[in-house]
């Protein structure tokens, strides 16, 4: 595996090998080893995944302390764009965005830290995006950011969101919880 780092402190790409034969792929997501090696310090609690149409958007959302938590996202089929917003007071980036195509072919996995919201955008119908999280879903923590309100051009007509994406406030109206430097 290769790490990345962005622009966006702690927010790193993973571009693991991608063994590939007549059969197909092979594709390591996640190694704690590796983790340990290179001082990641990932203790995962939760996994599951989401299956979107063309055009779904789903985001922007967090957990808030004390149940915030770091995020490892990829995408085993399919194709999305995913962006990752700065929500973190005094950070150096904070109201920046990141964002990056995360697919089958291309394999990368997006470790997202406590204080960033996530959120994605699918290119493709049945696509799949598989999340492992170091804390567990905590519906009295679960946040979000409008979609649309931090500049972000989704690139898309007639986007398909649910009602609860919908109604979360916009990044201006946001008080963030989430302080640059204390969650690590």
């Amino acid at each position: 595996m290769k790490i990345i780092n962005t622009p966006i402190q702690g927010l790193k790409i993973l571009e693991p090998r991608i063994f590939e034969d007549s059969r197909g792929k092979f594709i390591k997501t996640f190694t704690n080893d590796f983790f340990i090696e290179n001082t990641l310090d990932i203790h995962i609690k939760e996994t599951y995944y989401s299956i979107s149409h063309k055009d779904v958007i789903r985001g922007m959302h967090f957990q808030t302390p004390p149940n915030e938590h770091i995020k490892l996202v990829y995408v085993p089929f399919g194709k999305i764009i995913d962006v990752v917003l700065d929500i973190r007071k005094n950070s150096p980036t904070y109201g920046q965005y990141f964002s990056i195509e995360l697919s089958s072919q291309n394999g990368k996995v997006l470790i997202i830290p406590k204080g960033l919201a996530h959120g994605f955008k699918s290119l493709e119908d049945n696509t799949n995006v598989t999340y492992m999280q170091t804390t567990c879903y905590a519906p009295n923590n679960d946040g979000g950011i409008q979609y649309d309100s931090f500049g972000f051009d989704w690139n898309c007509k007639n986007p398909k969101l649910s009602e609860r994406d919908l109604s979360f406030q916009s990044l201006n109206e946001f008080i963030s919880p989430f302080v640059f430097g204390e969650h690590k």
